[in-house]
């Protein structure tokens, strides 16, 4: 996926690249532009699924590959945020 793409949003049904990572960094892009804030939610799995057209799966796949990355924890019962001190991207 390119850096256009990433910063555009949109996901590429027919890239080799699985729609998961393809939507973890669509958000991984906004969490480093800022537009998603450290401490701040990011949306939940079905907010995701119906703005990027994917299966809640595949949100839920891509909530797991940014906690993996940690640039997002999840709190039981509360949702998913954004990390306080996300890493230095690779």
């Amino acid at each position: 996926m390119s850096e256009a793409e990433k910063a555009s949003g949109q996901l590429d049904p027919h890239s080799a690249t699985p729609l998961y990572i393809q939507l973890a960094n669509v958000i991984e892009a906004a969490i480093r532009a800022g537009s998603l804030a450290p401490d701040r939610p990011i949306p939940s799995e079905h907010a995701l699924a119906d703005e990027y057209g994917v299966a809640r799966l595949t949100a839920r796949r891509a909530a797991q590959e940014l906690r993996e990355r940690q640039l997002i924890v999840t709190v039981r019962g509360k949702g998913s945020f954004v990390a306080k001190n996300p890493p230095a991207q690779a």
